[in-house]
């Protein structure tokens, strides 16, 4: 299956859940790609003591994972890019709704 998961929240339990969601569909073999669009760009940073987000990222980035972001939300932010958030466009989250076969929100 091929899952596309938008994050649009800094939430760290919300971010944390979408990205455990993510490496457990790698785990069984699907094809995962993330966007993070909004204050999603901003979840990299939003570990906390209980939910740490950016374990759960980095994880899914070494299971082969794909995240982008939105780099319009990223420039309002004033964020630079990084491997947890590369610069992406619309153009980018329209390809990942259009090729998956199921698309979350989180």
């Amino acid at each position: 299956m091929k899952l596309g998961i938008i994050i649009s929240t800094k939430d760290a339990e919300t971010a944390w859940n979408a990205f455990r969601l993510a490496n457990f569909s790698l785990k069984e073999g699907d094809n995962v790609s993330v966007f993070l669009i909004g204050k999603g760009v901003e979840c990299q940073s939003a570990s906390t003591e209980l939910f740490n987000v950016k374990a759960q990222v980095e994880s899914f980035i070494d299971d082969g994972g794909m995240i982008l972001a939105c780099g319009t939300c990223m420039e309002t932010r004033q964020q630079s890019e990084t491997k947890m958030c590369p610069f992406s466009t619309l153009k980018d989250l329209h390809t990942i709704i259009k090729e998956s076969n199921t698309v979350i929100t989180f």
